[in-house]
């Protein structure tokens, strides 16, 4: 339990023999100390916590014990003090907080959230609040910015493995999400800190996920031929994401295929949280327009598999149903809806198609891959290109063959 209590130390006399009465902190067995503008001319005028044999040692004695008042009030108003260290503590309740410093984490949090539900990111602002249900959890109740430090972001990571069981992976999201909060306060000028929570955290990157197909099951799905209606609805959505640069099931069921011969959007994970806008565009390869006829409404220009599912429901009915198929037709490989992406990146890696156009067919950043980017960029012709080439290679893998596995030995020989 936190204390505090008046006193004197002998061996910081000041140099002309006074003492400056300070404030102990005493907190899990240390002591900081808080100075005070109190001077008492020599240690025999401190006794028992009060200013003695002084004709002014009334109005000392009142201004310490308003002081001491002011810091217990602080004392008392932190929550969870168990987490913090007696410097903490010190640091703490001896701060002078200006208006703007009142800013909370929960605040900051919910405020961000209701603004990404406005942009239509529900989704990514669903993630915020389970992790601020979690934060908040940790440190019993909600917590000023700037009272958050790097041993309290060291021990939300360690209460989130050992209390909440989450892997690394989730981990590693739910401390991304916390630092962004924190970012964003400072961004908003709402706290300032002298050391960045995060400055001795590193967040883990998330391992990247093993699930791209062979291009022998991927033409398995394709070719497939089941009568059940969900089978082919999630044969032909599957499909559809590969052909069209591994459009995430979201951006493909929102989308107006009425607008023309090219697809041109941008995509909805990423498009509130990222400086830009990137827009992704090429012309819709032919396999794809097959599938679009056979199921777009002609109203709408809209996906419509006349189903009233919610799309986190209609999202799990998918899931299901390939799952389904994918058993039906023998095939042993994992297989989910994000692998038509994945084996779209891989495959077009594998036949050469340069890093930076995969990326612009994906929608992925690619600020950080070297300074030829600034001189440089990525068109629909060769997004067009290379869209083509992945599907030629599916569709007649044999002519490839020789080429990849050159280009392999090529590989091998620079690692």
């Amino acid at each position: 339990m936190a204390t505090l209590k008046l006193t004197v130390l002998k061996a910081k006399v000041l140099k002309d023999g006074r003492h400056k009465i300070r404030i102990a902190v005493c907190h899990k067995q240390e002591t900081c100390y808080i100075i005070t503008n109190v001077i008492i001319d020599s240690e025999s005028q401190f006794k028992n916590g009060q200013v003695v044999k002084r004709p002014d040692a009334s109005m000392m004695n009142s201004k310490l014990r308003n002081l001491l008042n002011e810091y217990q009030e602080k004392l008392d108003a932190i929550k969870n003090k168990e987490i913090y260290s007696c410097a903490q503590i010190k640091n703490i309740i001896s701060k002078s907080q200006s208006e703007d410093a009142s800013a909370t984490f929960q605040q900051i949090c919910i405020a961000y959230e209701n603004e990404l539900i406005e942009k239509g990111s529900s989704g990514y602002a669903g993630l915020l609040r389970i992790n601020r249900r979690y934060f908040t959890e940790y440190v019993h109740g909600d917590i000023l910015l700037c009272d958050i430090t790097p041993e309290i972001i060291e021990g939300y990571s360690g209460f989130l493995r050992k209390n909440k069981k989450l892997g690394e992976t989730t981990n590693g999201m739910m401390m991304r999400h916390t630092k962004t909060i924190i970012n964003r306060g400072i961004k908003k000028r709402l706290v300032k800190y002298e050391v960045h929570p995060y400055i001795d955290f590193s967040i883990p990157s998330s391992p990247v996920r093993d699930i791209d197909i062979s291009v022998e099951t991927f033409n398995a799905i394709r070719k497939s031929s089941p009568q059940e209606k969900r089978l082919r609805i999630a044969r032909d959505l599957f499909c559809l994401s590969f052909y069209l640069g591994g459009i995430n099931l979201i951006d493909l069921m929102s989308y107006d295929f009425r607008k023309s011969e090219k697809i041109e959007y941008v995509r909805t994970k990423s498009r509130n949280r990222t400086i830009g806008t990137k827009i992704i565009s090429f012309t819709i390869p032919e396999p794809a327009k097959d599938i679009i006829q056979t199921w777009m409404n002609k109203a709408t220009g809209k996906l419509d598999f006349g189903y009233k599912f919610t799309y986190k429901n209609f999202q799990r009915y998918i899931s299901r149903s390939l799952a389904i198929l994918v058993k039906s037709i023998g095939i042993s490989e994992k297989v989910m809806f994000y692998s038509a992406r994945k084996s779209f990146a891989q495959y077009a890696s594998e036949i050469g198609i340069p890093d930076g156009i995969i990326d612009y067919c994906l929608g992925h950043s690619d600020s950080s891959k070297g300074v030829i980017r600034y001189y440089t960029k990525v068109r629909q012709k060769q997004a067009d290109m290379a869209i083509s080439r992945v599907i030629d290679y599916v569709n007649n893998p044999e002519k490839y063959k020789e080429y990849i596995e050159l280009r392999s030995d090529i590989m091998m020989m620079r690692g």
